[in-house]
């Protein structure tokens, strides 16, 4: 169906461009909210590239557009129709979670990989440099995201020529949430052979060998993970976390301390408390990110001087996920309130990990979320 409206939201440093400006230029330079109305499909792209050149690159902080879609199979089209109107401009995607909200699964682990990716991205951007292109979707935008800081310290950068024992590598590949396999395959996974070290990092097309000598990290070169030959030399490469989920020692001390806050000494039948305590992981874990940090971030706090678009029949689809998110939560209480109702009269208090009619974290979690002045992981309004 033809796009009929784009609306732009404008947030951006004022380009100025010579003579009298065009309709594009004021897409670019303008404030306040401008609609572009009776845009065929497949045009939209084009306007955001032609916004995108058109914003100065001589700036202390990364220009950048943000185009929000109504879903994935629209920031899929979009990211494909770009490939033709803007082939050299840096495009980064912000996919929403494949789970529905409070559930009792993991998001998939490559899409974790992308969010990364593009919040690291936006979290190290700096001026002076062509604006870039980031695709997200209404869920995504609506959910809230780990604190740009917490970001900002995740990421570490290996040369090839440093001092550094493989050991340190992969004692950090450990705390980043990276799991040991024979062979590396998947983002995620890292493997070792004697003084080589092969990892798949989050951001990267392909995995990449790291050659110890010693103490010395020597070499580094991409791999093909089908075939696992060799292929060109780097000179570096940033290590990112595999999850939003923070594994660090501080992290684990904040869910501990927050979860017992809210529900009382734990026991040891609490799986989830249990699993996180010993650093390792619970399906669903995700789900309770706002224990983990002392607050939550919006993706538009990685982004305050963007120039905002927003997709055809965006605030329909806005209006149907925050329906979804509350359908989901009151069915969560729903649920709880169920299961203290049976074990009350069994005299038994219910814990979270014990299962039950809904079981799981997420039955806890709704109770955290019930409780004033606790954050609510999807509650961001556009």
């Amino acid at each position: 169906m033809a796009v009929d409206t784009t609306t732009i939201n404008k947030n951006a440093a004022k380009a100025k461009p010579a003579g009298t400006p065009t309709a594009l230029d004021k897409l670019a330079g303008g404030d306040g909210t401008i609609v572009a109305a009776g845009v065929p499909e497949g045009y939209d792209a084009f306007l955001l590239a032609a916004i995108a050149r058109r914003l100065p690159a001589d700036t202390e902080y990364q220009q950048t557009v943000l185009h929000i879609a109504r879903d994935d199979q629209r920031l899929a089209a979009i990211r494909s129709q770009l490939e033709f109107f803007a082939p050299g401009a840096e495009v980064m995607t912000f996919p929403a979670w494949d789970c529905v909200p409070y559930d009792r699964v993991s998001p998939d682990a490559e899409i974790e990989s992308r969010r990364i990716a593009t919040l690291a991205r936006l979290a190290h951007g700096k001026g002076g440099k062509p604006a870039i292109i980031v695709l997200t979707t209404v869920n995504a935008a609506l959910q809230r995201v780990p604190p740009l800081d917490a970001i900002k310290k995740s990421a570490v950068r290996l040369a090839a020529g440093n001092p550094l024992g493989m050991e340190q590598v992969i004692q950090r590949l450990e705390a980043s949430g990276f799991h040991r396999t024979g062979t590396v395959m998947e983002p995620g996974e890292y493997a070792v052979r004697g003084g080589i070290l092969d990892l798949y990092a989050p951001g990267h097309a392909r995995p990449v060998r790291l050659d110890f000598f010693g103490d010395t990290l020597e070499s580094i070169r991409q791999f093909d993970p089908v075939t696992q030959r060799t292929q060109a030399a780097r000179d570096q490469i940033t290590l990112l976390p595999i999850s939003e989920l923070p594994t660090s020692d501080t992290a684990v001390k904040q869910f501990r301390q927050r979860y017992v806050e809210m529900f009382g000494p734990a026991k040891g039948d609490d799986a989830l408390y249990e699993a996180v305590s010993s650093g390792g992981r619970y399906p669903g874990t995700e789900h309770w990110l706002p224990l983990f940090y002392q607050r939550m971030d919006t993706l538009f706090d990685y982004l305050p001087n963007a120039v905002v678009t927003l997709d055809h029949l965006v605030e329909d689809a806005k209006t149907r996920r925050l329906e979804t998110i509350s359908d989901h939560y009151e069915a969560r209480k729903e649920g709880l309130a169920s299961i203290q109702a049976v074990t009350a009269g069994r005299a038994v208090s219910h814990r979270p990990g014990m299962g039950g009619a809904t079981g799981g974290a997420e039955t806890s979690f709704v109770h955290a979320l019930s409780t004033p002045g606790n954050p609510r992981a999807y509650t961001n309004r556009l």
